[in-house]
């Protein structure tokens, strides 16, 4: 047999063993785009990118879609259990935030939510 493709060929997923592709779950990618809708709607954000690689998962906001992202919300699980695998990373790169639950790795930007809707 030989290894060249042919396209009735079927390739069965992998079974078992390690992930080879970091994914959000359901509640994780609802929470965040729950958080990416409402700072739409403050008019901060404008666009967003998904990442999934296969050390890490990663969400991008943008407030234009030329720019850096403004946060990035990375999910390692390497570091789950050392430092934590979420990640809340600003524009210039620097880790503003980092735990083991989604929630209080959110909260910076949930209290700058707040300011936008006061203002």
């Amino acid at each position: 047999m030989s290894s060249t493709f042919h396209p009735g060929n079927v390739t069965p997923f992998r079974q078992g063993g390690l992930p080879t592709q970091t994914l959000f779950d359901r509640q994780e990618l609802t929470r965040i785009m729950d958080l990416y809708g409402r700072m739409v709607s403050a008019g901060h954000w404008r666009d967003y990118a998904i990442d999934m690689g296969k050390d890490a998962a990663v969400f991008s906001a943008f407030r234009r879609a030329a720019e850096r992202p403004e946060y990035r919300i990375e999910k390692r699980p390497s570091l789950r259990n050392r430092q934590g695998m979420w990640a809340l990373i600003g524009e210039a790169g620097a880790v503003l935030k980092r735990g083991a639950d989604l929630g209080p790795v959110l909260a910076p930007v949930e209290r700058k939510l707040m300011k936008l809707v006061e203002e």
